[in-house]
């Protein structure tokens, strides 16, 4: 059997139409779906397929709207006795792989990421936090520009995705004055994001507290198979450590680059990208550009998937 790893995307995927066509095909998704709308209280598959686009875009929103998509997908997979060896997310995406991998159930992970939304949002005053993308700078030289800034301009790495590719967050004001910095010590750009808040910076620490809470009333079970964290790119079996990855991860930055180093070292056939667009099949390309890679996000891309999953090897 081929040894895959899947990966799964995080927010900034989102679109509207995203997982209409599985809805449409399969009626196991329409049953996941209409579970979905009724845990949270509104219908979320409406505002997945019909949008408005500023309301899908809200984290609050997007959060379960990517995690519904990815699981639903994960579990046609599942359907067509597809296993992986191993999983891993980016930032939201890691709730996804942990239902991937057995530590969460699909309705509860929904609800955690739906208030890991909530409390997102709520942790910083709007538009006073701000991240931006920096190309073309090693991790080194953005970190000496950034270490002297005072707190009331804080800045941290925020996702260290792949080589020339680094996302800072912080203060408004911080992120404004790095991003000058940053350009007259290299950067080939500086690229402000269209995001609601600080995500994994220093300033999102009030909210991994209170998200804290809400893990320790949930129902996590150990990982099988192993979960590739953002905060450490280390494996993670251990419900007790899925936990507290979970909370770290908030204000931690994402360590994307060092998880697929990690997969490119482990003897897979291919890592499948499970969830709407191609953002993170790019970053693997960037990482190892000889790694197989395939994009499951709809029916279609699926049969294109298995008709190579089932080949005689």
């Amino acid at each position: 059997m081929k040894r895959i790893a899947y990966i799964f995307p995080g927010q900034g995927s989102q679109e509207v139409g995203m997982g209409q066509a599985a809805f449409e095909a399969y009626d196991a998704v329409q049953d996941l779906f209409e579970q979905a709308d009724r845990t949270l209280g509104y219908s979320l598959s409406s505002l997945m397929f019909n949008g408005p686009e500023e309301t899908l875009t809200k984290t609050e929103n997007a959060q379960p709207a990517l995690l519904l998509n990815s699981v639903a997908l994960v579990n046609m997979l599942h359907q067509e006795g597809v296993r992986p060896v191993m999983t891993a997310g980016h930032s939201l995406g890691e709730y996804s792989a942990l239902v991937a991998s057995g530590a969460l159930q699909p309705l509860e992970a929904l609800k955690l990421v739906h208030a890991r939304g909530q409390l997102m949002e709520e942790a910083y005053p709007a538009g006073m936090g701000a991240m931006s993308a920096v190309l073309g700078l090693s991790k080194e030289a953005i970190e000496e520009v950034i270490s002297d800034f005072p707190e009331n301009e804080a800045v941290d790495l925020a996702n260290i995705n792949c080589p020339g590719q680094i996302v800072i967050s912080g203060t408004r004001q911080g992120v404004e004055k790095a991003g000058e910095r940053l350009k007259e010590a290299g950067a080939k750009r500086v690229i402000p994001l269209n995001v609601s808040g600080p995500f994994h910076s220093r300033l999102m620490e009030p909210a991994s507290q209170d998200l804290a809470s809400h893990l320790k009333a949930a129902n996590i079970e150990d990982a099988e198979p192993p979960v590739y964290v953002n905060a450490t790119a280390e494996p993670v079996v251990d419900k007790n450590e899925v936990e507290h990855s979970l909370v770290k991860q908030l204000y931690s930055p994402v360590k994307f680059q060092a998880i697929l180093e990690a997969f490119s070292e482990a003897e897979l056939d291919a890592i499948v990208e499970v969830g709407h667009g191609k953002v993170l099949t790019g970053l693997v390309k960037k990482v190892n550009r000889r790694m197989k890679t395939f994009n499951v996000q709809d029916p279609e891309s699926l049969q294109s998937f298995l008709s190579w999953y089932k080949e005689e090897s």
